[in-house]
């Protein structure tokens, strides 16, 4: 089964991929690793979610944000790549939380990523991993993920 039929198979659909907000690119490729700027929670129609987790945002929220995250990454990888199953493996996310300064849970938000590149992909979706609780993030956002990717030689 394709990645795309995964996705379909999932309900999901790739989304419209965003400019950058800074002078930066969405993706770089160096030799055979794809590194994915910093992605954040934003619907197929621009909407993004904001707040602060554990406080405004429950962490059951942030974790479908940090899904949708996921989403919004791969969508730029399939846009840069032209096709998903050129990836050899998930190497790393590093994951943000704009959080409340007593939460502490930020493993759970950032799984809502993880378990959707293992949805995805299957066992080469199994990858390195950091979440890290800060007291912003752009626009307010919940979530900021970025990721890095092997692909096939």
């Amino acid at each position: 089964m394709s990645i795309l039929e995964r996705l379909d198979a999932l309900g999901l659909k790739l989304l419209p991929v965003p400019s950058p907000i800074g002078n930066f690119r969405n993706v770089i490729q160096a030799g055979d690793l794809v590194y994915i700027s910093g992605q954040g929670p934003r619907e197929a129609d621009g909407y993004l979610y904001r707040g602060k987790v554990g406080r405004e945002v429950p962490v059951l929220d942030a974790y479908r944000h940090a899904r949708l995250t996921g989403l919004n990454i791969l969508s730029v990888l399939a846009h840069a790549l032209g096709d998903l199953g050129r990836v050899n493996r998930v190497v790393k996310l590093l994951g943000f939380v704009n959080a409340s300064t007593e939460f502490t849970d930020h493993p759970e938000v950032i799984n809502g990523c993880s378990d959707l590149f293992i949805d995805v992909f299957g066992d080469i979706g199994q990858h390195a991993r950091s979440s890290i609780g800060v007291c912003s993030l752009p626009n307010n956002i919940t979530v900021e993920i970025e990721a890095i990717f092997e692909l096939r030689p």
